[in-house]
């Protein structure tokens, strides 16, 4: 069927190390295997890709227009902050999935808002490990009824 690019954004290669508390103890790994079991059992491909520079990120937006149907994001500290990465999402033309493994809402008053959130189909947040599959799961409904 199609592509599915998940991005997850910096330091979330510190899940499972970084604030248990919050991010649960599960790994960035964790996580993605059950994104790419969900995509796999839709019947689609998913690629993954973490990065700790915002520009690169950016350079992944731009390579998966018209090539990748769906995009998910998870974009930990720039989706408060990054406007350039706002403007990436922007030109992508698939089906766009902010996705939080903590609640931003219910954290620092600095977290609450989301600079990419207007260039998003929809955002997935609060369910710790399960958000990632959950956010797999709604792109590819959303990518069903377009």
């Amino acid at each position: 069927m199609g592509t599915i690019l998940l991005l997850s954004g910096p330091n979330l290669n510190l899940f499972g190390e970084r604030e248990p508390e919050i991010y649960g103890n599960d790994t960035l790994d964790d996580m993605v295997g059950d994104a790419r079991a969900a995509a796999e059992a839709a019947g689609h491909a998913l690629e993954h890709l973490q990065s700790n520079a915002e520009a690169e990120l950016i350079e992944a937006i731009h390579g998966a227009r018209g090539r990748c149907e769906a995009l998910v994001i998870n974009a930990g500290a720039l989706t408060h902050s990054s406007f350039a990465l706002a403007d990436a999402l922007e030109t992508f033309d698939g089906v766009k999935v902010e996705l939080h493994v903590s609640n931003p809402a219910s954290r620092e008053e600095w977290r609450r808002l989301s600079v990419i959130a207007p260039y998003v189909s929809g955002t997935v947040a609060g369910f710790g490990r399960a958000g990632y599959r959950l956010a797999i799961e709604g792109a590819i409904s959303k990518m069903a009824n377009r």
